[in-house]
């Protein structure tokens, strides 16, 4: 069994798609990345996931990419897991290149030493969404059933890609969504019936929704077990019956209406042995994500002392 110290938690590279200057991060200098990754390596974190919105791995050059691999190697950070976000393997317009995308980013986590490549079916921001203080309380982009089919058929293919090089898929929750509630990702997730798939139970993409919703304690216990990676991230929560209210901030894991305590023991319990990723919008993102990431080793110690 891995050690809480041992335990792969990873920090989501969130500084965003470009540097101070404007640049693109993908086509800045290698030291721009350094400068970036020293700073989460100082805060204790020894895995990133290099999300796409950051840098997009499975596009850059070769020689790029060797330059990526030498500024891990110079700042001692391994890739636990790489996520790929709003880019549908069924959007209408850009699915096939989304496909092959993904493809090529299987490739590049199997050489990276990575075990996850986590994919979803959320699409881009809406008008609405990018003018909204937080995104999620605008309507966004909804999945059309009818093309469940062809989603469970390319989810199939990529895991496929995925299990010839010792890697795992992960599904994504996300609203509105294949995989939106957890009696739809369980759904889903049993229709592919795949060995190399599983759910990530991101819970926090739900409870953050002004909407009517389960507790959490309700929803983790759906697909905790089916889960092999986890984007864990918290909010306060609050909600008015009275006039049809509600309210979402991001929090700390330790603070929020989710009690991370109970849930990671419970999903131990449950068998899960997959890696986290660390994940704060708002104020010092990394700062909090480092906190988080404490005290998660801390229930993790907590609970194989």
């Amino acid at each position: 069994m891995t050690t809480a110290d041992g335990w792969p938690i990873a920090c989501k590279i969130n500084f965003g798609g470009k540097t101070e200057d404007g640049t693109p991060v993908a086509d800045a200098p290698a030291s721009a990345w350094r400068d970036q990754l020293i700073q989460v390596a100082e805060l204790g974190f020894d895995y990133i996931d290099p999300m796409d919105d950051w840098v997009p791995i499975a596009d850059l050059s070769p020689e790029r990419y060797a330059e990526f691999k030498q500024t891990l190697s110079d700042t001692g950070l391994r890739v636990a897991a790489i996520s790929i976000g709003r880019n549908s393997v069924v959007d209408v317009q850009h699915g096939e290149r989304n496909v092959a995308t993904i493809h090529r980013t299987i490739e590049r986590a199997a050489d990276l030493g990575a075990s996850i490549v986590n994919i979803g079916f959320q699409q881009a921001l809406t008008p609405a969404q990018e003018k909204a203080l937080w995104f999620w309380l605008a309507e966004g982009h909804h999945d059309d059933p009818k093309l469940r089919p062809l989603a469970i058929e390319r989810v199939r293919e990529l895991a496929d890609h995925a299990q010839k090089l010792g890697l795992e898929i992960a599904l994504e929750m996300y609203e509105n969504t294949f995989v939106g509630t957890p009696d739809d990702a369980v759904s889903f997730y049993k229709d592919v019936d795949h060995p190399a798939v599983g759910l990530n139970p991101d819970i926090g993409n739900l409870i953050r929704l002004h909407r009517p919703m389960p507790t959490f304690t309700e929803m983790y216990e759906k697909v905790l077990p089916y889960s092999n990676y986890w984007h864990i991230k918290n909010y306060i929560r609050d909600e008015d019956p009275a006039t049809g209210s509600y309210m979402s901030a991001p929090m700390p894991l330790k603070y929020g209406v989710i009690n991370y305590r109970q849930v990671i023991r419970r999903a131990l319990q449950l068998g899960y042995r997959g890696a986290f990723m660390t994940e704060h919008y708002g104020s010092d993102w990394l700062g909090v994500g480092a906190e988080n990431a404490d005290y998660i080793r801390q229930v993790l110690r907590s609970y194989l002392r």
